[in-house]
């Protein structure tokens, strides 16, 4: 797939001049860092391991997704399928450069590129019937679009996948918009159609890579559209409308929700447009106030079946009628538009956000083995449900669309866990690691950060670099954590929780920064007050867990001062679990493990939020 490399540099060269065209009006406060420039170890490093291996290079039938556009889909929203695995096998591409990964993606990039029809659409339907309202048309194509944007963008800047994506756009656009076209809202298989207009997201992306005119024109029909078929979201967040109540209430689909604010998100950064960043913030502050537990992914099941729309979500996580909550689509895509607004506002509250999501919904919905993801998950019950909507393929079994969600969760780590500012690096998360940035000098500078976080709160960083260089090096400092310690060349620095702290100086290859997070145990009380407390170590979420304890669910009473217990740090009994706690109890102690460790793919249950006197 790859021109000849005069051809393919005349190419880059072209695209990086019609980019200019396409400049962004808005700066963001943080950029993610260069491709290959991240190199987890310790706590996450198994869990990306695992599931690139088990995952995208072992299980995912690239080859079966891609038929879809040429046999017809199975069942409604099918042709997803391809272009979320394919981005996400894109973004471990991005962080690894596994040879196994090129391959994979070239060989089905190739393949889907073969399904284009006479239109220029690559659509699991027919032309005659484009564009498809309950069949799921345009999500399907918004997801080739990604798929091949990552691709193009990450992988091999191939010049005919380029081409491919304006043909599609060029054909959307003839069959979406004002009469006599469909209007984007009219289409769709849920009751507000909310998820047509998600495509806005690649729209905007494919616009900034041509600079062409009628992609961002067609972007702001889409906008103007409202998101929603008889109502507009954008207004809706503008107004603080609770998210469970907009669209109607009639079926606030959280997923399809959020990936419409991502490409809002591209849109402002492009227009520069105020109020839909107002919009943006708005909609950011409400489902975190509103929708997101303890362990950072929300919806559930009291007003909608499925579990898969908002539900006051944070307030009714204690609520026993609730039997599905917290898909995994949802927690992901929550992740990736929090890494948005984060980039748009620089607030370190959305990393203290982004943190409690990673380390225990996100791995908490990993299977030990890497290979498959969780539905949703419940905190007090059967945590892991695989059950949910999915197509079943031959010697692979059902795949769902949280599989295929999960991993791009994971691969959003490496994304955010240091970022570039114009001023230096910014840590939001201290799993040990090598992060690698270019000062304005132009030297490489390489952060080591040394620690086993979230186990304990000691982490060491070290920037490594040639010559000595001026820049600012900002740390998060999570609002969790009310007694911290950080050290520059072992002076005392003044820190803030909830805040970066910023440490501005001329930097050399033999300076250390010490930072001591505080990983008290701290007591949470429900947020219904209803008899129930959760138990935090750090940002770890405790649980206490069906296999290894008969009482795991029975009421106690904590032995607690000031909001904090006295937990004591034991070696974990078994080798799946990352943390071990025992807790003090009035009659001797209960043991606790980190939610994201509470296996129940056996179907025994989880307790979390704990009955107490």
């Amino acid at each position: 797939m790859n021109p000849t490399p005069l051809v393919h540099s005349f190419l880059l060269s072209f695209f990086v001049w019609i980019n200019v065209a396409a400049q962004t009006h808005t700066k963001d406060f943080f950029t993610p860092l260069e491709a290959n420039s991240c190199q987890l170890s310790g706590h996450l490093e198994n869990n990306l391991n695992k599931t690139i291996a088990h995952w995208s290079i072992a299980k995912v039938p690239y080859q079966e997704f891609a038929s879809f556009f040429s046999k017809g889909r199975p069942k409604f929203a099918s042709g997803e399928m391809w272009g979320k695995a394919v981005r996400a096998a894109c973004m471990f591409y991005r962080y690894q450069n596994d040879i196994r990964l090129k391959t994979l993606l070239d060989e089905t990039v190739s393949d889907l590129l073969t399904k284009e029809r006479a239109n220029g659409t690559i659509s699991c339907t027919p032309i005659t019937d484009q564009p498809d309202a309950k069949g799921g048309d345009l999500w399907e194509r918004k997801y080739v679009l990604l798929g091949l944007e990552r691709y193009y963008t990450l992988v091999d800047q191939d010049p005919e996948v380029l081409a491919s994506m304006v043909r599609q756009t060029d054909a959307l656009i003839s069959q979406i918009g004002p009469a006599p076209k469909t209007p984007v809202t009219a289409t769709g298989w849920s009751h507000n159609n909310i998820e047509s207009s998600t495509i806005l997201e690649p729209v905007m992306r494919l616009y900034k890579l041509t600079g062409k005119k009628r992609f961002l024109d067609f972007a702001k029909y889409l906008v103007a559209s409202g998101g929603a078929q008889g109502f507009d979201l954008v207004a809706e967040a503008l107004s603080n409308m609770p998210p469970h109540k907009m669209a109607g209430g009639t079926y606030p689909k959280a997923y399809e929700m959020l990936s419409f604010f991502e490409g809002l998100a591209e849109y402002y950064r492009v227009t520069g447009d105020e109020r839909i960043k107002r919009a943006i913030i708005n909609m950011y502050r409400k489902v975190a106030s509103k929708e997101i537990t303890i362990v950072g992914n929300g919806g559930n099941d009291l007003y909608h079946s499925n579990g898969e729309c908002w539900g006051d979500t944070a307030y009714e996580q204690t609520n026993p009628k609730i039997e599905r909550m917290m898909e995994t689509c949802v927690g992901v895509t929550w992740l990736k538009f929090s890494s948005q607004v984060l980039r748009l506002t620089g607030d370190p509250s959305i990393a203290d956000m982004m943190e409690r999501y990673i380390y225990n919904g996100l791995i908490g919905a990993q299977k030990s083995n890497g290979d498959t993801f969780s539905y949703s998950n419940l905190l007090n019950g059967v945590k892991d449900n695989p059950l949910g909507w999915g197509v079943y393929f031959y010697n692979k079994g059902r795949i769902t669309c949280c599989e295929l969600n999960g991993p791009m969760g994971l691969a959003y780590i490496p994304y955010i866990a240091v970022m570039d500012s114009q001023t230096g690096p910014v840590v939001n998360l201290y799993n040990k690691g090598t992060y690698k940035t270019t000062g304005k000098s132009g030297q490489e500078i390489t952060l080591h950060i040394d620690s086993d976080y979230p186990k304990h709160g000691k982490i060491t960083l070290r920037p490594k670099l040639g010559t000595p260089e001026h820049f600012t090096l900002s740390l998060r400092i999570p609002e969790w954590s009310t007694d911290t310690r950080l050290q520059l060349n072992g002076v005392d620095q003044e820190v803030t929780p909830g805040t970066y702290k910023t440490l501005t100086r001329e930097w050399r290859a033999d300076d250390v920064v010490s930072l001591t997070l505080d990983m008290g145990v701290r007591v949470l009380s429900a947020p219904k007050n209803d008899g129930h407390v959760a138990l935090r170590y750090g940002p770890l979420v405790l649980a206490r867990n069906e296999n290894s304890d008969p009482l795991f669910d029975s009421t106690v009473q904590l032995v607690s001062k000031n909001g904090r217990v006295n937990g004591v740090l034991k070696t974990p009994s078994s080798p799946f679990v990352q943390i071990e706690i025992q807790i003090p109890v009035t009659n001797g102690y209960i043991t606790m493990i980190d939610y994201a460790s509470s296996d129940n793919w056996n179907g025994r249950k989880t307790c979390t939020w704990l009955p107490v006197k």
